[in-house]
């Protein structure tokens, strides 16, 4: 009994520090987050019914594995260099299906199409950029979605370099 109470409570501790949007069930998945790159784009595939489908997040170069389910109609979002997405706004019923992802430039891009229970995200500190997603999906798609935020990752200028190779 003592280590269910214990697990129970540090599954709630875990769970409540960051949000998830959506109803939840199913398969959880978590984007790893990439030390070295920010993220520097976002893949969402929307059926024809406007469930999402999957996500995927590229970090540099470098796509994550996709999350979610096959199928639907797929709309990306590159960002420019050194742009970071800074807050989302969404709506989901049983399944997500609408996002909008707002940089740090003042661009925007929206996926799928408006209806549901509605959602704002953004970071705690002003300083922070989205770093990574989680959240669950089952036999049609995406059932829920939440925002890891972190400061972005800056490379070092050359101004920096030279510096640190001096000091």
């Amino acid at each position: 009994m003592l280590l269910w109470l214990t697990l129970t409570l540090l599954w709630s501790t875990t769970c409540w520090a960051q949000q998830m949007y959506g109803n939840g069930g199913g398969t959880y998945f978590s984007s790893p987050v990439d030390e070295d790159n920010d993220i520097t784009g976002i893949r969402v595939s929307v059926g024809p019914i406007g469930i999402f489908k999957s996500i995927q997040v590229k970090h540099g170069s470098n796509w994550s594995e996709i999350y979610g389910v096959s199928g639907g109609e797929t709309q990306e979002f590159l960002l420019w260099p050194e742009e970071h997405i800074i807050g989302v706004y969404g709506m989901h019923r049983i399944f997500l299906r609408y996002l909008v992802l707002y940089t740090d430039t003042g661009r925007w891009a929206a996926f799928g199409k408006e209806g549901g229970r509605s959602f704002v995200a953004y970071p705690e500190q002003h300083e922070k950029v989205l770093t990574g997603i989680f959240g669950q999906y089952q036999g049609l798609g995406l059932t829920g979605i939440g925002f890891k935020w972190d400061y972005p990752r800056k490379e070092l200028g050359a101004e920096q370099q030279s510096e640190g190779m001096n000091g």
